[in-house]
């Protein structure tokens, strides 16, 4: 691995950990509460949707610093939309 593509992986390395831990608070909020009142069912169908095809994605291209972070992702706002739908 050369430099620059080592910096290149750390730089997505980076950007994915930040994107995938922005959802952490809001899943640990909702789960705890049960309360998802506040946020848009429509939203997270698109999100969760686009989660989807960027691990899709990821996977054939074999690029890990997406895959990992959109699997992660996915659990965490899989479970907000799992209980939005749940709870409302």
């Amino acid at each position: 691995m050369t430099e620059g593509s080592f910096a290149i992986t750390a730089l997505g390395l980076a950007a994915a950990f930040c994107t995938t831990t922005a959802y952490a608070p809001q899943a640990l909020k909702a789960w705890r509460s049960r309360s998802t009142a506040d946020i848009s069912l429509s939203m997270f169908l698109l999100m969760v949707t686009g989660i989807v095809l960027w691990l899709a994605y990821g996977v054939l291209i074999g690029d890990m610093p997406l895959i990992v972070a959109n699997g992660i992702t996915l659990c965490l706002a899989g479970t907000i939309l799992a209980l939005k739908l749940r709870h409302g």
